[in-house]
């Protein structure tokens, strides 16, 4: 199995495109011929990255500010997305939080739930039935080893993300022969470039950096995996660490180790 051939009427959709592993899925797409719909909150970014795409690929790039963790914002844009031929999705926008849920604000964790999970949802039944029936198309949904684990100090995300990783996987069997193809990517940290130390999050210095991994090198490989439809796509040391750990170890083992050092990002 492969891509979708790229096609004049046809789109690429990105979300979480103005930076990190979307802006790279959204460079990968464009230098293997796909056309574009870049999905984020910063407009201003995407139509810079919309133009390098343009000059340097020869391709369309359409360019959607809207925050998706709100429903009345992404409304349009799955109403929009439901009228167009879109032969591949990556559902890559996300956040994330760190610490007690109990002292963490509720508006930004009800945010979370919908950025990582309901819009996930919205988007993809938005574009599968246009799929289905054209018999062609893929899904690129980024879940999480999180996602396979009970992670005290980080439970909303990896609630959601157990969401993503649990509905990507069920798709899989409702699409099996349909011609459509749906990959989980659960990566590990991913790092754009060096920070500066005086920048440096908690992340940054609480991760050895021969344990990050690149957008570059994550985008290529996913795009690679969905090509051959294949379940599930774990780059980085760190991500198949947790996931076997999610899989194979009893969580009253796992979740307060996981908790601890997630304890760390949230101090």
């Amino acid at each position: 199995m492969t891509l979708p051939t790229p096609h004049p009427d046809a789109r690429a959709v990105v979300t979480g495109a103005s930076s990190g592993i979307g802006e790279a899925l959204a460079t990968e797409l464009a230098a293997r011929g796909h056309s574009l719909i870049l999905v984020a909150r910063r407009g201003d970014v995407m139509e810079e990255l919309a133009s390098e795409l343009r000059s340097t690929h020869g391709v369309e790039v359409d360019v959607r500010a809207c925050d998706l963790s709100d429903r009345d914002s992404r409304s349009g844009l799955v109403d929009e997305l439901s009228t167009r031929r879109i032969s591949i999705l990556c559902n890559n926008a996300g956040i994330a939080t760190f610490g007690p849920v109990s002292e963490l604000d509720p508006s930004y964790e009800r945010a979370q739930v919908e950025l990582n999970a309901v819009a996930v949802h919205d988007l993809t039944l938005a574009v599968l039935p246009g799929m289905v029936e054209r018999k062609s198309g893929a899904i690129l949904m980024v879940g999480s080893a999180a996602g396979n684990m009970a992670i005290p100090n980080n439970a909303t995300y990896a609630a959601t993300k157990a969401f993503v990783n649990t509905f990507s996987e069920s798709l899989r069997g409702e699409l099996k022969g349909s011609g459509v193809n749906i990959t989980l990517l659960a990566p590990g940290p991913v790092r754009t470039e060096e920070p500066d130390p005086s920048e440096a999050s908690i992340v940054d210095r609480l991760v050895p950096d021969f344990l990050w991994i690149s957008s570059e090198h994550t985008a290529k490989v996913s795009l690679d995996a969905l090509a051959q439809n294949r379940m599930r796509i774990v780059p980085g040391l760190i991500s198949k660490a947790m996931s076997a750990a999610g899989q194979f170890s009893p969580r009253s083992i796992s979740a307060p180790i996981a908790g601890a050092f997630y304890k760390k990002l949230g101090g």
